[in-house]
């Protein structure tokens, strides 16, 4: 009987967890070239930086080539939809100030890794691009996450090419979900390490898809190295969902990225 009981609670531990990281079902709209398609990094930018991350050079070059894109969306303090990664301008300008004390104004006297390009719109982005390959937008944690949200959404409702957006953080994923479930959402996620700043039960929860059930998002975008042996990526696409691959390079094991995942991300190499 003891055995008994413990297999029951097993299975419904194991329900509950299938809940728990349950994809949501693809809008009939959805665009399947989302999925053919192999998408630069911040755009296709060089390793050496000649070509900077997030630039419009970056974004000029993956759009002559071929590939669709990923790049990053950020707010100044001026409610400006900048096109950049980090929280901080030092690593890519060299100077030591948060994006969110930035108007778009002052913005624009800082170059990108030492080259003539400047930080960017995301409406000059989206008028570059105007629809000639896929787009994957990845909205930042700001101190405005819901106008952030709203002006995204407003801005690519005018768009008429292919997208999607995703997260790290589970709110901005949730924000589409309950104001804009039309469009394909992701959470963007990866093992336990990388979330080392974080207290340990809310690493868990990121690694383990577990805030699927308050985004429930159509695909996973998951750090490649992590997810060998991941038991819930497996499940997650065994119920419907799209994975995705974060971030390949030419010395990764891209054979095994093609057979688990179902878009690449790619840097500093043409696949």
């Amino acid at each position: 009987m003891t055995i008994f009981i413990v297999a029951v609670i097993l299975i419904a531990l194991f329900l509950v967890y299938l809940f728990l990281l349950a994809p949501h079902t693809l809008p009939k709209e959805a665009d399947n070239t989302l999925w053919k398609a192999r998408y630069a990094h911040r755009g296709l930018h060089s390793k050496d930086k000649s070509v900077p991350e997030n630039s419009m050079a970056a974004f000029k070059l993956a759009v002559e080539s071929g590939y669709g894109m990923e790049l990053d969306i950020n707010l100044t303090t001026d409610n400006q939809i900048v096109v950049f990664h980090d929280d901080n301008l030092k690593r890519v300008c060299g100077v030591d100030k948060l994006i969110a004390d930035c108007t778009y104004e002052e913005l624009q006297q800082y170059r990108l890794c030492g080259t003539d390009e400047k930080i960017p719109l995301f409406s000059e982005v989206l008028k570059l691009i105007d629809g000639r390959t896929p787009l994957i937008v990845e909205l930042k944690a700001t101190k405005c996450n819901n106008e952030l949200c709203q002006m995204a959404a407003d801005m690519l409702r005018d768009y008429k090419g292919t997208y999607c957006i995703e997260s790290f953080h589970p709110l901005l994923v949730r924000w589409f979900y309950k104001n804009r479930p039309e469009i394909v959402r992701g959470q963007l996620s990866a093992g336990r390490k990388e979330f080392g700043s974080l207290p340990f039960y809310q690493r868990l929860i990121l690694s383990s898809l577990l805030t699927n059930v308050m985004t429930r998002p159509h695909f996973m975008a998951y750090r490649h190295q992590d997810a060998h042996h991941k038991l819930g990526l497996s499940l997650f696409k065994l119920l419907g969902g799209k994975l995705v691959a974060w971030t390949v390079r030419d010395n990764d094991d891209i054979d095994y990225c093609k057979k688990r995942f179902d878009i690449i991300i790619f840097e500093f190499f043409r696949p």
